[in-house]
């Protein structure tokens, strides 16, 4: 995962604050979040490594960056070239994607206004 990194940025000469986080460290901190469910605030830095702020930001930053389809790419490239990749058992589930509008349908929708009740006198 290291090549798809972007490169840290440059430290300052002058005033060159805290050392950074190391990658690893701060995908330690980002796997733990997504393994455990707990706030980033939640994060035990002592556990991890970094605090929850830190991996949160680093996530932003990989995200920004567009690591994770590169990543994604990459395995299944060398999936493929070991042949463990078979694609004859998968199936995708989109019942976490809103369907904008109600999606592309050639039915007419039922209303859904209230229909009064009729008159008995």
């Amino acid at each position: 995962m290291a090549p798809l990194l972007p490169p840290a940025p440059e430290r300052r000469r002058r005033y060159p604050g805290r050392l950074r986080v190391p990658d690893r460290t701060a995908l330690a901190g980002v796997l733990f979040v997504l393994r455990t469910g707990v706030a980033w605030r939640d994060v035990p830095a002592e556990t991890v490594g970094c605090s929850g702020v830190t991996a949160w930001r680093r996530l932003r930053d990989w995200t920004e960056a567009g690591v994770w389809p590169n990543l994604h790419a990459t395995l299944l490239t060398e999936l493929r070239r070991a042949g463990s990749l078979d694609l004859d058992d998968c199936s995708a589930d989109g019942s976490h994607v809103r369907a904008l509008k109600g999606g592309i349908t050639s039915a007419p929708r039922p209303s859904t206004v209230p229909v009064p009740a009729p008159r008995t006198t």
